[in-house]
């Protein structure tokens, strides 16, 4: 088993809105990374990082994502930082239909509204996307298989293209 289609990308791509909009054109289940630790530690990934520290939220990251890529059989969405992991990334890498949600800094402010739920943009948050997503970038762009851009588009639209790139590649 393995997920049908795994999306990659920075806070405020869309990833959980687009994923789910995926999810029912494909009939099929749909699975946060995020969300599941959540679930898992009962503590937003906020908590997790103030009173445990990034190392300990990226263990259970990591844990959960090298899980999800075995036993999720939908649509999978990864937290932002998930693929900076370096055994995320060989497991991405994998065989795995991996979509990068390509997003500009206004339409990412516009999603995320950039408010202390998101850790690693707490301080100067556009400055802190801007620098993440530079950093993230070439990452990103490695392990896609397919780049779609959400500029300016909507969550269907979206996951629309994500479906014809779908019937593209089988």
């Amino acid at each position: 088993m393995a997920p049908r289609v795994v999306l990659i990308g920075p806070p405020g791509s869309g990833k959980t809105t687009v994923g789910r909009a995926l999810a029912r054109l494909l009939e099929t289940r749909f699975h946060d990374t995020d969300a599941a630790v959540e679930a898992a530690t009962g503590r937003a990934i906020a908590d997790i990082f103030v009173e445990d520290g990034e190392p300990a939220f990226r263990a259970l990251e990591r844990a959960e994502v090298t899980r999800a890529l075995v036993e999720e059989d939908g649509v999978l969405a990864l937290g932002g930082g998930a693929p900076m992991d370096p055994e995320s990334q060989v497991a991405l890498a994998a065989g795995h239909t991996v979509v990068f949600l390509d997003v500009g800094i206004a339409d990412a402010a516009k999603r995320v509204g950039f408010d202390q739920s998101r850790p690693l943009l707490a301080v100067n948050p556009r400055a802190s996307w801007v620098r993440l997503m530079n950093e993230r970038r070439p990452t990103y762009e490695r392990l896609a298989t397919a780049v779609v851009s959400t500029a300016g588009r909507t969550p269907g639209e979206i996951a629309a293209e994500i479906v014809e790139l779908l019937r593209e590649g089988s």
